[in-house]
């Protein structure tokens, strides 16, 4: 239908103008088109309205080729601009305002879109392998559909984010990525979910070691094994291709990776209904639940979405080993409440105050003094526990267990499942406390000490033990004795009893003292022979001389070992020998005895005194030999002294020579004796005889 004719000559050829067309489709595109006619239209399921300005006369009658002419296709946003006075009118030229308007008109049809930008976009289109998604441009774009597959409820017309790689690839094609926006936003949405600790949901993609990898947003997230339930899992694979609900519980943004938990969100269901099951809780209230586990300390019980703890010690009033004996898994059984915490969600359970406690039930008339039996159910160093009745125990003390005095441990005696029979000493109903001995069901052997060990009769003990200042000695069950270490020898020092003997072996004694108020016995060893310090008092005499062997040294002296089992003390000084050395460890050499108490059982011995003595008594001798010679020499000068007498005044001559020998043994007469000389005379020598006058 034409809208207006244009009044023209029939010279003019005049081309009709086109019904305008109404398009219903929301993407309307705009172009100009250089024609003499109009091309015809496409086959549209819509109207479109096509307005074409009338042609202008001409002068000139000759025919004029057409002038171009424009084509504009429009939508409805743009016919309520549409100047439709300007239809059937034909221009050269646009005014500026009119093409501000068909410009503007234009890009309000196009969407303006940058690469590598996340938009939203619709899904128009789907197929097995493909979605078609319309992001407002001259084109769709074409997506894998195994880019949706965390998504199985996706639907046409469902908005979908997606980035744009490329406008328009080498075909023209518009190139989208779901995954990639995905994995854009994904990081801020973990973040935002993980600081406002949202319910996010996943897909398990597939099984690891230790756990699940799960996509989330597109991102790979890893939900360890124990995060999964509340319960152990065993098989992890049947949750691979599920969709599940997850907590964000750790973010590593340096090598960006992400820790959820499905067992959170358990764990905070069964909370809430801790804290609803807590608050009707009460001291002593009896509730029914379930065995859900058992441990070597005690069993945990499900009251129906909140657990107990039984302690071992409050499953039975007797003694058990482990809590299987009473209970077994996933029984029903009956439990007290003896306590709860709210804040720590504890509660304290127990089993065995639903029945009366069994000392409630012991035997009134039992007393101090009566026998029980029983059975030993634990034993430590310092006693044994004994089970007279289901949950009545009694303590045996290990000092109770022998009349020893000796140290002993309760394993000496003992076993743990041993049948004993015991004497009640203490019995306390309030505190339900029992004390029992064994040692009194034997006599006491200090009851008749004094006949049976009296004093100076011999005995055989056994040594148990050793201190600084003696033995421990047992001379039967429950009688021990004491050796002093002065009463072990009469020869030797003793430093240390080890010396003497070993702990387990025998030794013969004798008592020396009884102590029944104290239960003591003195015993002495040495008091079974004779003291030999009587006879030594004459064999190491002061100044005789032994040989000995030198058995240790130290910085006062040293110890020599003498004949008879005897030890002397030798000090360093007295230690020297004959060539200016000393005497050395394990030497045998000659001592001489220079002291000697028979009270303090000491000898005192030298070595260097022995050739001391030889040098002082060569000395000696020399110098009487010297005291010989002069007595010798005085009588000689005596005698010539008297010849002289008898001589005549004719011997003139000779009386001189003689008179200056005297003079000469008189200077050596006075000379020391070590160096004396005897004088010779040379008597032999024929005087000549005075001559006469």
């Amino acid at each position: 239908m034409n809208i207006e004719e244009t009044n023209a000559s029939p010279e003019q050829s005049v081309e009709p103008i086109a019904e305008p067309v109404v398009n219903e489709t929301p993407e309307i595109v705009a172009e100009e088109v250089k024609t003499g006619t109009d091309p015809e239209p496409a086959a549209e399921p819509a109207t479109t309205v096509v307005a074409e300005p009338a042609a202008e006369p001409v002068a000139d009658p000759a025919p004029v080729k057409p002038a171009p002419q424009k084509r504009v296709v429009f939508n409805k946003e743009s016919l309520k601009d549409f100047d439709w006075d300007a239809i059937g009118k034909k221009h050269e030229v646009y005014s500026s305002d009119e093409r501000r308007k068909l410009e503007d008109t234009y890009d309000q049809t196009l969407r303006a879109i940058q690469d590598h930008e996340v938009i939203e976009g619709t899904v128009v289109t789907m197929t097995n392998r493909e979605v078609i998604v319309n992001i407002g441009f001259k084109s769709d774009g074409v997506i894998q559909i195994n880019e949706f597959r965390y998504n199985p409820e996706l639907k046409i017309g469902d908005k979908v984010e997606v980035y744009i790689e490329n406008q328009e690839d080498t075909s023209g094609q518009l190139l989208l990525s779901h995954k990639k926006a995905r994995i854009l936003k994904s990081w801020e949405r973990i973040n935002d979910a993980y600081e406002k600790q949202e319910i996010i949901k996943g897909y398990v993609k597939s099984r690891t070691k230790g756990g699940l990898i799960v996509d989330i947003f597109g991102i790979e997230a890893f939900l360890p094994g124990s995060q999964i339930d509340v319960k152990p899992i065993r098989d992890y694979d049947v949750f691979v291709d599920k969709v599940m609900e997850f907590k964000v519980v750790k973010i590593n943004h340096e090598y960006k990776n992400v820790v959820v938990s499905h067992k959170a969100l358990i764990e905070d269901e069964l909370e809430a209904q801790k804290a609803e099951i807590i608050k009707k809780l009460e001291k002593g209230q009896i509730l029914e639940g379930t065995v859900k586990n058992i441990t070597s300390y005690g069993v945990f019980v499900d009251l129906g979405g909140v657990d107990g703890l039984i302690h071992i010690t409050d499953l039975s009033w007797g003694r058990i080993n482990h809590p299987e004996e009473i209970v077994k898994l996933d029984q029903k059984i009956k439990v007290v409440i003896l306590d709860f915490d709210e804040n720590k969600k504890r509660i304290a359970l127990g089993l065995k105050q639903l029945t009366p406690h069994p000392w409630d039930s012991l035997d009134p008339n039992l007393k101090i003094g009566d026998k029980v039996k029983g059975k030993v159910v634990v034993i430590a160093d310092y006693g044994a526990f004994v089970e007279i009745n289901t949950g009545v125990e009694g303590l045996i003390h290990v000092s109770e267990m022998s009349w020893s005095q000796h140290l002993r441990t309760a394993h000496d005696f003992l076993k743990v499942g041993q049948e004993v029979e015991a004497v009640v000493l203490t019995l306390d109903r309030e505190e339900r406390k029992m004390s029992m001995g064994i040692k009194q069901l034997i006599p006491d052997p200090w009851a008749n000490i004094k006949e049976k060990y009296p004093l100076k009769s011999k005995h055989s003990a056994i040594v148990r033990n050793f201190t600084n200042f003696g033995i421990f000695v047992e001379l039967e069950e429950g009688v021990d004795g004491l050796i002093h270490i002065s009463d072990l020898s009469w020869s030797k020092k003793i430093k240390h009893p080890a010396e003497f003997t070993k702990i387990g072996e025998s030794i013969d004694v004798i008592v020396l003292d009884v102590d029944v108020e104290n239960r003591r016995l003195s015993l002495g060893h040495k008091q079974l022979e004779e003291n030999p310090w009587d006879v030594f008092e004459s064999v190491f005499a002061v100044g005789s001389v032994h040989l000995g062997t030198i058995v240790s040294m130290s910085d006062k002296g040293a110890i020599v070992a003498l004949p008879y089992g005897v030890e002397g003390f030798a000090p360093l000084r007295h230690l020297g020998k004959e060539d200016g050395t000393q005497a050395r460890d394990e030497e045998a050499l000659d001592f001489k005895v220079i002291e000697f108490s028979k009270d303090n059982k000491k000898i005192i011995l030298s070595h260097s005194k022995i050739h001391q003595d030889a040098q002082n008594a060569e000395k000696n001798k020399e110098a009487k030999a010297g005291l010989k010679k002069e007595k010798d020499t005085k009588k000689a000068v005596k005698k010539l002294k008297d010849n002289l007498e008898k001589t005549t005044l004719g011997d003139i001559d000779a009386l001189a020579n003689l008179k200056a020998d005297m003079v000469k043994a008189e200077e050596l007469a006075r000379e020391p004796k070590p160096a004396q000389e005897t004088l010779k005379l040379d008597l032999d020598t024929p005087q000549e005889e005075p001559k006469a006058e």
